[in-house]
């Protein structure tokens, strides 16, 4: 499977992911950090609000479950994908980790630290670069966003 096609795969599973996530009162994001062979190693969604847990976004869940995995926090041979570009706090846990692929779908201009509002991969400071693929299914992660954000203003 090519490259295009195996983000694509794996971004439509996110977006599932999300979704049930989303219907569970959390920010619908979903995250997965594969391998280079592009198995999973691990998953992760947002859970700040059902664990009260500031940490809890999807992109540091699924970097825990994989270094538990692996036995190791290096990921310079990995890719992470996700429905949301990342934070700060995650395009930093990024670096750190030393992923070597980021993959988002839907743009973030207001928060988004890998090119949105900054681009924390590109600073000066960032020790480790990485490859950035924006807007794979980004049409489809923003819709998920907005739709799901509309539904929660109503219900106030």
């Amino acid at each position: 499977m090519e490259q295009r096609q195996r983000d694509e795969f794996w971004m439509e599973r996110l977006l599932r992911q999300a979704e049930r996530v989303g219907r569970q009162g959390e920010i619908p994001v979903a995250a997965v950090i594969l391998d280079r062979h592009g198995h999973g190693l691990g998953w992760g969604s947002n859970r700040r609000h059902r664990q009260q847990d500031p940490l809890g976004h999807a992109e540091l869940v699924a970097l825990r479950q994989a270094a538990a995995l692996r036995g190791d926090w290096r990921f310079n041979d990995c890719s992470l994908l996700v429905t949301l570009e990342p934070c700060p706090m995650c395009a930093g846990a990024l670096i750190q980790a030393r992923v070597g692929r980021v993959v988002f779908a839907a743009s973030d201009a207001k928060r988004g630290a890998l090119g949105g509002c900054l681009n924390l991969a590109a600073d000066p400071s960032a020790h480790h670069h990485m490859t950035i693929v924006a807007g794979v299914r980004g049409q489809a992660a923003q819709q998920q966003l907005s739709d799901w954000f509309r539904r929660r203003r109503a219900q106030r």
